[in-house]
C-alpha cells in the first residue's frame, strides 16, 4: 500500500532497495507537539482512520505498567517531531481502551502499527531501539536533512575521537534500556578495549548467551583483547623508528589489527607474506586467518582479502 507524503502529495515507495536515494524531508516545516501527537482513545480513533487517508498514521500500544513502553515513547515522541508532519504519531493505552486494543489484534506491548489510507501497512513489536526504528521508518519516509545523531551514533562517534568515557556512558544507559539487546553489551566490550581493560571486556563477553558469545561480533571483540595483549604497545611502536625488517612489519601490522584498523593491518600483513613468507613461521598467514575468523566469513574485509591471499598463495 502507497504511503503519501502529506508535505508533496506524492506516493512514497514501501519498497525501497538499499540503493535508493530518498529525498530529505524538508526542515523548514516547524510542528508543535500537539501538531504530530495524540492521545488515542474511542472519542476520536475514527477521526484518526480517517485522517491516515491523507497522512499516515504511527499508532503506539502501550500500557502503564509496561517498562519497555515507556522507554520507546520518547523515541517515538521524538522522531514524530523530527520527521514535521510526514507522519501522526497516536498513542493508545490498551489499559485504559482494551476494546480498542482488542480490535486492532494487540496482544502484547508495546506494539506499534504504521496505517496508511484506513490500513496496516506494516508493524513492529517490543522496544527497538533508536538506531533500528529509524531504519524501519526509513522504508516508508525520507529521513530528516537535519535528522540529530542517534545514541549509537553519538557512542561510535565518541569512541572514534577517544572520548572513550562517553561511549561508555551512553553504552551503559543502552544497556540499561535493552537489556536483551546483546549488541550493545559487545559495544560496551569494544569500549573497554579501547581503555586497555582487556579483562574487563572478557567478562562482559563471557556473560552474553552462547550463541551471542559465539557470534563474529564478539569474536571480533575477543581477537582484539588477544591481538592487544600480543602487540606492541604504540610506545614500542614508535620506538621501531625506520626499522623496515619483518619483525618491525609485523608488529604493526598487529598493532593496527588490535586498535580495529584492519584494513590497514590486513594489508600489512599481506605485504608481509609477500616479502618473507617464512618469518616466524609463517606467523603473517596465521594471524591474517585468526583477523577473518574474528571479523566474520562475510565480512567485506575477510571476502577481499580471502581473495588475495588465495591469489598470492596458488
Amino acid at each position: 500500500m502507497a504511503i503519501i507524503d502529506p508535505r508533496t502529495g506524492n506516493p512514497l515507495s514501501a519498497q525501497p532497495t538499499p540503493n535508493d536515494d530518498a529525498p530529505a524531508a524538508s526542515t523548514t516545516a516547524h510542528v508543535s507537539r500537539d501538531d504530530v501527537i495524540i492521545e488515542l482513545d474511542a472519542s476520536n480513533i475514527q477521526q484518526v482512520l480517517q485522517a491516515s487517508m491523507q497522512v499516515p498514521v504511527l499508532l503506539d500500544c502501550w500500557a502503564p505498567w509496561c517498562q519497555p513502553c515507556k522507554n520507546l515513547m520518547p523515541i517515538l515522541e521524538k522522531l514524530a517531531l523530527e520527521y514535521a508532519g510526514a507522519f501522526i504519531l497516536a498513542k493508545l493505552d490498551i489499559e485504559a481502551n482494551p476494546e480498542i486494543g482488542a480490535q486492532l489484534g494487540v496482544r502484547s506491548v508495546p506494539d506499534v502499527k504504521l496505517i496508511s489510507q484506513g490500513g496496516l501497512v506494516d508493524s513492529f513489536q517490543g522496544a527497538l531501539p533508536e538506531k533500528q526504528i529509524r531504519e524501519w521508518l526509513g522504508r516508508y519516509f525520507p529521513a530528516p536533512a537535519e535528522a540529530a545523531p542517534s545514541p549509537e551514533e553519538q557512542a561510535e562517534s565518541a569512541l572514534q575521537a577517544g572520548d572513550t568515557a562517553t561511549a561508555r556512558a551512553i553504552y551503559q544507559e543502552l544497556m540499561a534500556q535493552y537489556p536483551e539487546h546483546y549488541a550493545y553489551q559487545v559495544a560496551m566490550a569494544r569500549v573497554l578495549v579501547a581503555e586497555g581493560r582487556g579483562e574487563d571486556a572478557r567478562g562482559v563477553l563471557d556473560n552474553l548467551p552462547p550463541e551471542e558469545r559465539d557470534a563474529a561480533p564478539a569474536r571480533g571483540v575477543r581477537a582484539s583483547i588477544e591481538f592487544a595483549e600480543q602487540a606492541l604497545s604504540s610506545e614500542e611502536i614508535a620506538a621501531l623508528g625506520e626499522r623496515d625488517d619483518s619483525e618491525a612489519r609485523y608488529q604493526r601490522a598487529l598493532r593496527q589489527v588490535a586498535d580495529g584498523d584492519y584494513d590497514a593491518g590486513l594489508e600489512g600483513l599481506l605485504a608481509l607474506m609477500k616479502s618473507d613468507r617464512a618469518y616466524n613461521e609463517d606467523a603473517a598467514r596465521k594471524t591474517l586467518l585468526q583477523v577473518f575468523d574474528a571479523l566474520g566469513a562475510d565480512h567485506p574485509l575477510t571476502v577481499a582479502y580471502r581473495r588475495k591471499l588465495f591469489a598470492l598463495m596458488y
